[in-house]
């Protein structure tokens, strides 16, 4: 480990889940999860409350024991390690910080419990600081900063013990919409400046996981329903609960009529069907602000049921053969009224092609109990 470089870790990186489920009773809150963080890949756990994603990063932490499988830490199984024997580092939404402590106390709060030398606590503090941008602050109180400059402290103490492994509990749930868009800045910064450690990035917002991630692992219902990059996911989802969960998405019924040919309602589009049987029930996946308005190729005629103005885009949401159809619509003069008659079109190669019946239905599971705010600090330092 380098002197005086914080992103420089000597912890163990990489995290797997090797057929991990968690159990309350008889209620499975993560059914056999079977997932690999690279060392260095930021992964984000993207899914729907009850989804299981808070629970899986809960083991990692040490938080929740599995009733069966295994979680593993640069190829170590930690399964029966407490949390802080797992050189982890963790951010909460909450912050956790300790009201009674400065700023570089509670930095060094995690250093302490891991028994640091005391000689090198407070050198470890600066770098931590440094790196979040918060040197300038370590004399102040949590109650004297802001809700981001709060989470930047926590983020420091997490690093402060140079983790291999940074979990991120929904970290800018709590900010309001500047600040969020502002730490989503840092964090991409800061995955940039710590090449080696893996972090696990637990959201329900799409916007973050398209930002920050390498990777997203899609959950819903205690299972893990998808893996791929942002851009596979979003260009290319495979099931309709991606494509509606990972941005916004067209969804529409129809029936393969033969290659490259869907039938919606009556109405024959062109669209890639790959290996889809003629006669096979399928969904129609097209994003909004791909669908054009007037005409063109694969041309659905509708009514306008919904008109909103978005500042640089109206989205037009239209009835088409009985089923919602949304566009965005990019400067719009004189954008249709409710009523009025539509018509709005696609690109062939626009379209994906779905198996029907890949939306399962959201049910409310219950998640991991709340972890005690001073157990999380001990973690994350």
């Amino acid at each position: 480990m380098s002197p005086g470089n914080p992103a420089a870790t000597a912890a163990p990186s990489g995290i797997r889940f090797d057929g991990v489920s968690v159990a309350y009773g008889e209620n499975t809150v993560l059914d056999r999860l079977d997932l690999t963080v690279e060392p260095g890949e930021v992964m984000a756990l993207l899914g729907p409350s009850g989804s299981g994603k808070t629970t899986a990063l809960r083991a990692v932490a040490g938080f929740v024991r599995p009733a069966s499988g295994r979680v593993l830490i640069g190829g170590r199984d930690v399964t029966p390690l407490p949390p802080n024997q797992r050189g982890i580092g963790m951010v909460v939404q909450q912050y956790a910080l300790f009201p009674h402590l400065k700023v570089k106390d509670n930095v060094a709060f995690g250093l302490k419990a891991h028994r640091t030398p005391k000689a090198e606590i407070a050198g470890r503090v600066t770098e931590a600081l440094e790196l979040v941008g918060m040197a300038a602050y370590a004399a102040r109180y949590p109650r004297e900063l802001s809700g981001g400059q709060q989470q930047r402290v926590a983020i420091a103490r997490a690093l402060a013990i140079r983790p291999g492994v940074l979990l991120l509990d929904e970290p800018l749930s709590a900010l309001d919409a500047r600040l969020r868009s502002g730490m989503l800045a840092e964090l991409a910064r800061l995955h940039r400046e710590l090449p080696d450690v893996s972090i696990l990035y637990v959201t329900h917002d799409q916007v973050e996981a398209l930002t920050l991630a390498d990777r997203i692992a899609v959950m819903d219902r205690a299972r893990l329903q998808d893996c791929g990059t942002p851009e596979e996911l979003y260009r290319r989802p495979r099931t309709e609960f991606t494509a509606s969960f990972v941005g916004n998405a067209n969804l529409l019924p129809v029936t393969v009529t033969g290659p490259g040919r869907v039938d919606l309602a009556g109405t024959a589009l062109d669209v890639p069907t790959d290996t889809a049987a003629p006669g096979a029930a399928a969904t129609l996946c097209v994003r909004p602000h791909l669908v054009g308005i007037g005409a063109g190729p694969n041309a659905l005629t509708g009514t306008v049921t919904e008109v909103q103005w978005r500042g640089s885009t109206h989205r037009v949401h239209a009835e088409v053969a009985g089923h919602r159809l949304m566009a965005d619509l990019r400067e719009l003069r004189d954008p249709p009224a409710l009523g009025d008659p539509v018509t709005l079109h696609f690109a062939s190669e626009d379209a994906v092609l779905l198996p029907a019946g890949t939306a399962p239905e959201a049910t409310e599971s219950p998640e991991a109990p709340e972890t005690p705010k001073k157990a999380q600090a001990v973690a994350s330092g």
